[in-house]
């Protein structure tokens, strides 16, 4: 089995989804259509997409991310699982006809996520009742696509994580993360105007020990629907 993950920059990664596909012998590659001439992947060929985050918006009118739209759309109709994690969830809600739009505040660092009584019967999140202090760093948002259920939420932002059908997740949160991928974010200069308005620098360990186990309960779940 082999995924495939979406970059769209240079030092995104899948961070904590990594051990996930490793400890079941699933390969992963990579696309990074933001470079120049990429190539582009032949999807079919996958289990699975995972379409990362980015320092862009899913509303840019950027030839590559109309590209990828194009690559989601195929995967809903070939109903392949689809993972999408901050703008990469953005992009798939785009795609499910949902609209995305500037958070009223922009969100970055650790926040407190809340599941819904929706995720209680959830295939990835159904043991998870009180709530999780996970990272952020987005300035969008979407609304939840059509058909859609809520999975978690924040008191900042409201709509965090969905359900499109039983093959479809979307995350805006950052359930991947790692210390060296925090630390190395606030070190970037398309990060450097967020960076520069926190009150204080982001630590990179905070509650990074226990995210590393809820990552892998979730993302281990995320395997079994391949």
């Amino acid at each position: 089995m082999k995924v495939l993950a979406f970059r769209h920059a240079p030092f995104e990664g899948v961070g904590l989804i990594a051990p996930a596909l490793e400890e079941r012998g699933i390969s992963l590659d990579y696309a990074d259509l933001y470079r120049p001439a990429a190539p582009v992947p032949s999807i079919a060929s996958y289990d699975g997409l995972i379409f990362l985050g980015g320092p862009m918006s899913a509303n840019h009118p950027l030839p590559f991310l109309d590209l990828e739209r194009q690559l989601i759309s195929q995967a809903i109709a070939a109903r392949q699982p689809l993972l999408g994690i901050c703008l990469g969830s953005q992009l798939i809600a785009r795609a499910l006809g949902a609209d995305v739009h500037p958070n009223p505040v922009k969100e970055i660092g650790w926040f407190d996520v809340r599941f819904t009584p929706a995720a209680s019967s959830d295939p990835l999140f159904s043991s998870l009742v009180a709530p999780e202090s996970i990272f952020h760093w987005h300035s969008d948002t979407w609304e939840l696509p059509p058909g859609a259920t809520l999975l978690a939420s924040s008191d900042a932002c409201p709509n965090q994580a969905f359900r499109a059908g039983p093959l479809i997740y979307g995350f805006q949160f950052h359930l991947e993360i790692t210390p060296a991928m925090i630390a190395d974010w606030q070190l970037q200069d398309e990060n450097c105007g967020d960076v520069r308005h926190l009150p204080a620098p982001i630590d990179p360990h905070h509650n990074a020990a226990h995210l590393a186990v809820l990552s892998n309960l979730i993302f281990g779940r995320w395997t079994d629907l391949l």
